[in-house]
């Protein structure tokens, strides 16, 4: 079988063709996929070139690890899987592409194991759950952060699963006005916070400059959880001395975060609305990119794949 698929044959070249999909075994499910998300992390190094050399890591290869979907065919051992709606955190399956993510697609092919059931009520929503789980797994380890720098999407995940797993609300820090609408905490712009006793920091910027920015404000012994992906790191070494900072970094989730998160949407703790600003035909996925990439008013992009 051919699927449709998104591909970045090089750095800021994708393009929209079909591509052959590998058979499945008798345990892998086929997912036609209705939304797949666009990581403006992540995804962000792939288009630009940046991302370090990972195994499985080149070009050509499909993007995408936020996409959900539908059961459409299964392998003998997966049958009973026919009809369920599934998150889809990416896919190896395609003959002539790299499947590092492997995820934007309107057909997936991949092991049973990897399909995760979740509620069709969450719509466009349920593209979330990757990012969910990434900010779950910045904050279980260690304790509620007290401080979250940047706003963004992941940003108000960790301020919302902070809020939902211990009822403690982190103050959050956000350079862009536009971007300071909290959910049950409160934004500010970092001038107006005088604090520079924090005993758990967690950044969801980005930033290159973060630690000096962090180190500034963090209490002797304190932690700086760095939650996002970055191409490097640097900072000046005194303060961090003075404070006796230590750095913890949030790795990629796990199958315990995902379950932790879906235990949190079903019993009603955590919420996904308002987080996606922007949907597009995934036959505007070259100009989507882009955009998701650029526009300061683009909190997250999706990709509809129903009319293809």
């Amino acid at each position: 079988m051919d699927a449709v698929a998104v591909i970045l044959e090089a750095p800021e070249r994708l393009a929209l063709r079909t591509l052959a999909l590998s058979p499945m075994a008798a345990g892998d499910v086929r997912v036609e996929i209705d939304w797949s998300g666009i990581s403006s992390g992540t995804e962000k190094l792939l288009w630009t070139g940046r991302m370090p050399n990972f195994p499985g890591m080149g070009y050509p290869l499909v993007p995408g690890y936020e996409s959900i979907g539908r059961v459409v065919d299964a392998g003998a051992d997966a049958r009973g899987r026919i009809g369920q709606w599934v998150f889809v955190p990416g896919a190896d399956c395609f003959r002539d592409a790299r499947g590092l993510f492997g995820g934007t697609a309107r057909h997936v092919n991949l092991p049973q194991a990897r399909a995760i059931p979740i509620r069709e009520s969450l719509g466009r929503d349920g593209i979330l759950l990757a990012l969910a789980a990434t900010a779950h797994h910045a904050i279980a380890a260690g304790g509620i952060p007290e401080l979250v720098i940047g706003h963004g999407i992941l940003g108000r995940l960790i301020a919302r699963i902070a809020v939902a797993t211990s009822g403690d609300a982190p103050l959050v820090w956000e350079t862009n006005p536009a971007r300071r609408d909290g959910f049950g905490y409160a934004v500010v712009d970092p001038s107006a916070d005088e604090c520079r006793d924090y005993r758990a920091i967690c950044d969801a910027s980005g930033a290159v400059d973060v630690l000096d920015t962090a180190f500034a404000r963090l209490a002797k012994g304190g932690e700086v959880v760095l939650a996002g992906f970055y191409d490097r790191l640097s900072f000046a070494f005194p303060p961090a001395f003075m404070r006796e900072a230590r750095i913890r970094i949030a790795a990629e989730f796990t199958p315990a975060d995902i379950a932790a998160v879906v235990g949190l949407l079903d019993i009603g703790l955590l919420e996904l609305g308002g987080l996606i600003s922007h949907a597009r035909p995934a036959t505007e996925a070259g100009d989507a990119y882009p955009q998701a990439f650029t526009d300061p008013d683009c909190l997250k992009m999706v990709l509809d794949w129903r009319t293809i």
